[in-house]
């Protein structure tokens, strides 16, 4: 399956809630989910009753559409997740925190998760002083995660840590804003993440099916 690459606010619409996939535009008045908050397309007004598989499967599609990944990608976080100890739900939602490109835009360098994405893949982003070109690459506590040092004049960088002190902060992440940087102290923490509308056990049931 190809990475979807149309009009990102009918993902929100679609999925009838902000899922806050355009950064800071998604806090304003032209946030398209508060201006039509109902579903794009001919028929996206009529009253539709979903079944029990339609709930499990929305719920998949919108936290796979929160982080940016594949469905292929996906699975292979719900397979990790249940060979772990933890709650199946809980592990797989702190395997998705722990991406790069999460912790990058949790960071504040970056507005939006798919922002943070280009600014991985470009080259702007050192792990431990070296340079990390992946994604999906697993950020683990202790590591450091920095800008470098020829990209920090970036306009889309310092515009997005402007607006850092607007965002909850997370006891598992500390931010050096003076210096670009940042340290993964410890796990996730899924009583933290700001998607609390996210009913990860839908998602278990879906997969458990």
């Amino acid at each position: 399956m190809a990475r979807y690459t149309g009009p990102v606010c009918k993902i929100c619409r679609r999925e009838g809630m902000k899922l806050f996939l355009k950064g800071e535009r998604c806090y304003t008045e032209k946030c398209a989910q508060g201006r039509r908050p109902y579903p794009p397309g001919q028929h996206g007004q009529a009253r539709i009753k979903m079944s029990e598989y339609a709930v499990r499967l929305r719920e998949k599609q919108k936290l796979r559409r929160i982080y940016g990944v594949v469905e292929r990608q996906f699975q292979k976080y719900y397979f990790d997740a249940t060979r772990r100890k933890g709650r199946t739900g809980e592990e797989m939602m702190g395997l998705l925190e722990s991406r790069l490109d999460n912790v990058v835009h949790r960071l504040g360098f970056a507005s939006s998760r798919s922002e943070a994405r280009q600014l991985v893949k470009h080259n702007h982003i050192l792990v431990n002083g070296k340079r990390v070109n992946i994604p999906s690459f697993v950020v683990l506590p202790g590591h450091k995660i920095e800008v470098h040092e020829a990209s920090r004049k970036s306009v889309f960088i310092q515009a997005a840590l402007a607006q850092v002190e607007k965002r909850p902060m997370l006891t598992w992440l500390e931010l050096d804003k003076a210096n670009f940087s940042g340290v993964m102290k410890g796990p996730p923490q899924r009583e933290e993440l700001n998607e609390p509308a996210i009913r990860e056990q839908l998602i278990v049931e879906y997969y458990s099916r």
